[in-house]
């Protein structure tokens, strides 16, 4: 299928000019923003796969447009692509529900595969970049926390689980699980609706905050669920 995107930019020429890039490869560029306020009523109407936003959009953030279309619209991935790389702004994108960031000194072939990934489900970062979100959410989970009762994940939703949380692709976790990418998919998506999360990075941050990222201390084998408790 045709992926469909929304390109959000406050310059015209940079906004038309990846635009154009992305339709002459074949992706569906269903709509362009130049503010946020616009970005947010247009994604509510055309629903694309993939918003692919730059943050400095005048009086309303690029972070504040990214949770309110990821709260408004849970299959739509919000892919950032910013000319700053500064920490901070990265962490607070994620935070509101992107998918992955950008920096502007990308490649045309980088930013298509980066599209394509996030829109499959993928979580993608300018090299370096993500390891400082799952250095932040490691940092985060040694914060006390309250915990509630316990949904039942199946020991492969947990296998899968781990994985995501150390930063493995959907064709990196097939591979080391010795399993289609498409089943991979499937308990990624399973698990998100247990979990009540929105995307691949809120589930590696749910798993980190857990201890999931660490090898299990006991038989993998052994039990067929695994009790996890719930966002939150």
């Amino acid at each position: 299928m045709t992926v469909t995107v929304m390109v959000v930019d406050d310059h015209p020429m940079w906004r038309d000019g990846v635009a154009r890039d992305l339709a002459e490869r074949e992706f569906d560029v269903v709509a362009t923003a130049g503010d946020a306020a616009a970005a947010v009523r247009i994604a509510g109407t055309v629903r694309p796969d993939v918003v692919l936003m730059d943050l400095n959009l005048g009086s309303v953030s690029g972070v504040e447009a990214i949770r309110e279309i990821t709260g408004a619209l849970p299959a739509t991935r919000v892919l950032v692509l910013s000319a700053s790389g500064e920490h901070g702004d990265v962490l607070e994108a994620v935070k509101a529900g992107a998918s992955g960031y950008l920096i502007k000194s990308a490649s045309v072939a980088e930013l298509v595969d980066a599209v394509e990934r996030t829109a499959a489900g993928d979580a993608v970062f300018t090299p370096g970049l993500a390891g400082l979100v799952l250095g932040e959410y490691r940092r985060m989970a040694a914060e006390p926390k309250d915990a509630d009762g316990l949904p039942s994940l199946s020991q492969r939703e947990t296998e899968v689980l781990r994985l995501v949380a150390k930063g493995l692709t959907a064709r990196q976790i097939a591979a080391r699980l010795q399993l289609s990418h498409r089943t991979v998919e499937n308990h990624v998506q399973s698990t998100l609706r247990k979990l009540q999360l929105h995307n691949r990075v809120e589930l590696a941050r749910y798993a980190i905050e857990h201890g999931l990222d660490t090898d299990p201390e006991t038989d993998p084998d052994a039990a067929t669920t695994t009790e996890v408790p719930p966002r939150g």
